[in-house]
């Protein structure tokens, strides 16, 4: 199977939260991840209520695909930030169209995931849906670009 292509099909769908994804204001933001009950078995979700938070990977479904970055580019257009490649943040123009949240996990009922700062949008597929496990989390210093820091201050706070 290497270097093939493949086929990946959502479990899941996010249900309610924000319509339209925005750069800021993710705080409070909350949502349901409805997993699709034709795909697994009722006790898929066995277990999750022992986590805190998931790790959710997604697809930008609502991203203009003649928009994509396969180079370098400012973050945001912002002039004052340097030009990065398209490895170098995390924005919506990548190359499989694919995002990474970390959310926090409010409760299961069912097949219904209960989360709160999920940062993707109501109908936005879901690929894969993982418990956080903290050893999973980065070992050794953690640092980041400066810019980075100026431009996510806002991310996750909550909207004015």
């Amino acid at each position: 199977m290497p270097d093939k292509d493949f086929i990946v099909e959502p479990v899941a769908h996010v249900v309610g939260g924000r319509i339209e994804p925005t750069d800021d204001y993710w705080g409070g933001t909350r949502s349901i991840i409805r997993i699709e009950g034709s795909r697994v078995a009722p006790e898929s979700t066995k277990g999750l209520e022992d986590f805190s938070h998931l790790e959710v990977v997604f697809r930008f479904h609502l991203t203009d695909q003649s928009d994509l970055s396969r180079g370098a580019r400012r973050p945001r257009d912002n002039p004052s930030y340097p030009e990065v490649g398209i490895f170098g943040h995390r924005n919506m123009r990548r190359l499989n169209w694919l995002g990474v949240s970390r959310c926090r996990l409010l409760r299961v009922d069912g097949l219904d995931l209960h989360v709160e700062e999920l940062d993707a949008v109501d109908g936005t597929p879901v690929l894969d849906i993982k418990p956080w496990f903290i050893d999973f989390g980065p070992r050794g210093e953690v640092y980041q670009a400066t810019w980075a820091t100026e431009m996510l201050a806002s991310y996750f706070a909550c909207r004015p």
